[in-house]
Parts: C-alpha cells; structure tokens; sequence
C-alpha cells in the first residue's frame, strides 16, 4: 500500500496530478480543490490511497489523513464507488461533509453529483455514527456558503490562465450558479475561457 507520494509535481490536469518520487511519475486522481493548490514544477506531498480492482489500480491523493479517512469511510457505503467519494470531497471538505452527515442534511448531500435523495439518505443512516467528532465552528457556513471562487481561480492559473481572466471567468460563472460546486464551477468557467479565445 502507497500511504502518501511526495516529489515535483509533473502535470496538474483537471482530475488528477503527475507527481514525480525517485524516478517515477505517479498519477494520483484529486478533487478539484487539492488541485488548486499544486503547481507544476513545486514540490508536494499528498496522503493516498490505493484502490484496486480486477483490471486496475488507481491511486487517490488527498491534502491530509482525515480527508483521505473520509475518502475510505464513504467507500464502505454500499453504492458509493471512489468517483462517488472524490466528488463528495470535491463539494465539501471533510469538516464540512461530518457536519452535514451529523446534522442529517439530505439537502446538501444531494448536492454533490451521482447522490441523489435515496442515496444521501442511505450515506446518513451508515455514516452519522462512524465519521468521529464534529468540530463546532464555522463549518456549517461552510456547508450551506461553501466558498469556490478561489479553489477555482487557484486550479484556473495553474492550469495557464491569466489571473484576471481567471477571476473574471470564476466571477460570471459564480453570478449564474451561485450554487455551483467547485468541480461544476471550474467546468463552466473552463468552457467559459474556451469560448474566448
């Protein structure tokens, strides 16, 4: 088992990154709001985990061990595929998602893509139990208010972009879908900058 990968940073693209350790590149699928932070050519240090399966094996990269735990405590939900997880990562951090399995909130589990209400149902009845200490702080804003504008403008420029187009991009997308998480965010942003140039 490969418990975390540190070296340069080879390629950053919008579901995973390339990350170089003694000789060898690892591709390590991530959320979009991991990726933000990872710039090519920078050194960096993700937590993973390995999931394997009949004809692969996949490596996930997460910024720290909780998120990672979660990572693995969402895939013990029956119906709930690493896709499934990563994209729960994607919409909430972990102090987010604990918060919102404690609370019971449906409502904002359905908001990650592939959840539906049945599904969020099931993750609250498995997991409200299981998911350790919430921290009482600002995290439930951070549920109903969470912030993607910088996530996406970060993963934007480390993708190329211009900063002003970046924040220009994230902002018109931001105004639409104010709702928008940040993987759909930086989806709608990146066709927005595709129809510019």
């Amino acid at each position: 088992m490969i418990a975390s990968v540190r070296g340069e940073v080879l390629d950053v693209a919008l579901d995973h990154v390339v990350i170089e350790a003694a000789g060898v590149g690892y591709k390590l699928m991530a959320a979009p709001s991991t990726l933000a932070t990872l710039r090519r050519g920078s050194e960096a240090r993700l937590i993973t985990a390995m999931i394997v399966r009949e004809d692969s094996m996949t490596l996930y990269g997460f910024p720290d061990a909780d998120a990672r735990d979660l990572f693995l405590t969402l895939l013990g939900v029956s119906g709930v595929g690493p896709k499934i997880a990563l994209a729960t990562l994607a919409v909430y951090d972990a102090p987010a998602l604990r918060q919102a399995l404690a609370d019971g909130d449906v409502a904002a589990l359905t908001r990650v893509p592939g959840i539906g209400k049945r599904s969020a149902e099931r993750l609250v009845l498995e997991l409200r139990d299981k998911i350790g200490p919430v921290a009482t702080s600002a995290v439930a804003a951070s549920v109903n208010g969470h912030s993607v504008r910088s996530p996406v403008v970060e993963a934007l420029v480390g993708l190329g972009f211009a900063a002003k187009q970046a924040e220009e991009a994230t902002d018109k997308v931001m105004a639409n879908e104010p709702e928008a998480n940040t993987s759909s965010a930086l989806r709608a942003a990146l066709s927005l900058l595709g129809k510019t140039k």
